[in-house]
């Protein structure tokens, strides 16, 4: 009865051939009792589903392009056999489709004549087939065209990665994606035409703090973006010109082209392809188990490598220059004093490298010049880095790229993580009311990119809020507590008013591991070099 129902369910479908094959396939009995009459039918339909799944198993330029590789879920196919193929992963021409599924972000690809409309803040897929399935959207103006009957699929977005939070979203640009019939007359002509697919982004919201213009937004691109190798244009909404500069070494590693400002460039660029919105995985992550070609955060900080290292290299060159000319000017003699301090520093033992992401206002450590002192009485050679919004990423990247150890006190500027070497270590002291985000944001990412992390939970004596409180307050004993009445509370006690004085007879532990730590890697290195 099972195969009964099943098999009037495809037939109801429209389906006929793969239901009644299936039918069959499932109910033995049935085959035998009529075998004479279904065998020429049973092999008809075998040659049939093997066609409909053939563009699956060998390819296909129609079903399958450079979109293939997003997507989470299952599809069923013909011949009710189940593949593991992606949502959106075999889209034809003439068609949008839109994967809504996650909760951070919203994806959309479209393919075939592709055009932007930037006055009307639109991108048009403009086809030749006659579908039945109109969708009778709201209007849209479309320089005299007819409108609403006349479209075959209407979906707005929002291409930023912070889909959930209402507040954020509601600041940034809405695209409407709009599927027309050719035969109407295509107004918009191209005025550029591209032969490669384009990625449509947002870089408004939070732009502007270091954490999010990675989390949000480079992490993303690189994610929905790298396997396009450079072929592939960004074309970018509230477009800033500070934030193309900012991260230009980066964006040439992943595009060969320059980026286009969609609001500010009126003119219609024509693709082939075009994915709206990226993909996000989770805070400051690449995902490998979510990539095509398994690529993880490891391989997203090798292309930083090789994005900063050129300008690194024209740094160091400079530097280079202008010692050797304070060298031919000052030209010591062997036995003066500067002389003695050069073969004295030639002839210094290796120290591990520790560097200090130094804070100013909230939450910064008011006894830094204590830490300075513990931590070069223990043996490290110690720098202190203040990064401002206006520093050039390489210098930070040459600065942490080089070091061993870095300590930092929970907040954006962590977010420079990421420009260590896989092996080092990375100590964040966490405030009080920090600790998940300390945690989740950047000591759970951190592992993943393969340094020693070690966080250092201060106690409530180490908190300027012990001066402000009484003893037992639930801001200094359950921070928790504070926390779960909301945002604003969090903010306004633990991230604009906190500073912290460390206490060294505790925190002097963890430098001693970390020393322990680097030191111990750094023997193990020495003696695996070739003698």
């Amino acid at each position: 009865m099972v195969h009964y129902q099943r098999y009037h369910q495809f037939k109801k479908g429209g389906d006929e051939e793969a239901g009644t094959l299936v039918f069959v396939l499932t109910n033995p009995g049935f085959y035998r009792r009529r075998r004479p009459k279904l065998f020429s039918f049973l092999l008809l339909s075998l040659i049939s589903c093997t066609f409909i799944l053939a563009p699956h198993f060998f390819g296909s330029s129609s079903a399958f392009s450079h979109l293939y590789s997003f997507g989470v879920q299952n599809e069923d196919l013909d011949c009710d056999m189940a593949v593991n193929a992606p949502l959106c992963s075999s889209i034809s021409n003439g068609t949008i489709c839109c994967d809504r599924s996650h909760h951070r972000t919203d994806i959309c690809f479209m393919k075939g004549d592709v055009r932007t409309h930037s006055p009307s803040s639109s991108i048009f897929l403009y086809s030749s087939k006659i579908r039945n399935d109109f969708i009778n959207a709201p209007s849209v103006v479309d320089d005299g065209e007819e409108e609403g009957p006349n479209e075959f699929q209407h979906e707005k977005v929002k291409p930023y990665t912070r889909k959930w939070e209402t507040s954020v979203m509601d600041t940034i640009d809405e695209l409407d994606l709009i599927s027309k019939r050719a035969t109407l007359g295509v107004h918009h002509a191209c005025d550029v035409l591209h032969d490669v697919p384009a990625v449509f982004f947002s870089t408004g919201g939070y732009t502007g703090n270091v954490y999010h213009e990675f989390n949000d937004g480079i992490i993303p691109l690189y994610i929905t973006s790298q396997h396009f190798n450079k072929k592939v244009v960004f074309v970018i909404l509230e477009y800033h010109n500070w934030w193309v500069m900012k991260y230009g070494d980066i964006l040439s590693h992943l595009s060969d082209y320059p980026a286009i400002d969609f609001s500010g460039d009126n003119r219609t660029h024509c693709f082939t392809e075009a994915i709206v919105g990226l993909r996000i995985h989770d805070e400051l992550t690449v995902d490998s188990s979510l990539m095509s070609d398994n690529k993880s955060m490891v391989d997203f900080r090798n292309l930083l490598d090789k994005a900063y290292w050129p300008r690194i290299r024209g740094l160091i060159e400079d530097e280079e220059r202008e010692a050797q000319e304070k060298k031919i000017s000052l030209r010591p003699t062997s036995g003066s004093p500067l002389a003695t301090r050069k073969r004295m520093k030639h002839h210094q033992p290796w120290r591990p490298k520790l560097v200090i992401l130094s804070r100013n206002g909230s939450r910064a450590i008011t006894n830094e010049n204590l830490l300075v002192k513990a931590a070069e009485e223990i043996g490290f050679q110690v720098n202190i880095l203040r990064p401002e919004k206006t520093t050039e990423l390489a210098k930070i990247y040459r600065e942490l790229n080089s070091s061993d150890v870095m300590i930092g006190v929970h907040g954006a500027a962590m977010t420079h993580f990421m420009f260590m070497k896989p092996g080092s270590v990375f100590i964040q002291v966490i405030p009080l009311g920090t600790d998940w985000a300390a945690e989740t944001y950047y000591g759970e990412p951190a592992k993943k990119l393969g340094l020693k992390y070690m966080g250092y939970k201060i106690m409530p004596n180490e908190s300027s809020l012990y001066d402000e409180y009484d003893k037992d307050d639930p801001v200094l004993r359950h921070p928790s507590s504070v926390n779960k009445k909301g945002w604003e509370y969090t903010k306004k006690i633990y991230l604009e008013r906190q500073m912290v004085r460390l206490e060294f007879g505790r925190f002097r532990k963890r430098l001693v591991r970390a020393y322990n730590y680097i030191t111990r890697l750094h023997r193990q290195s020495h003696l695996r070099r070739p003698q």
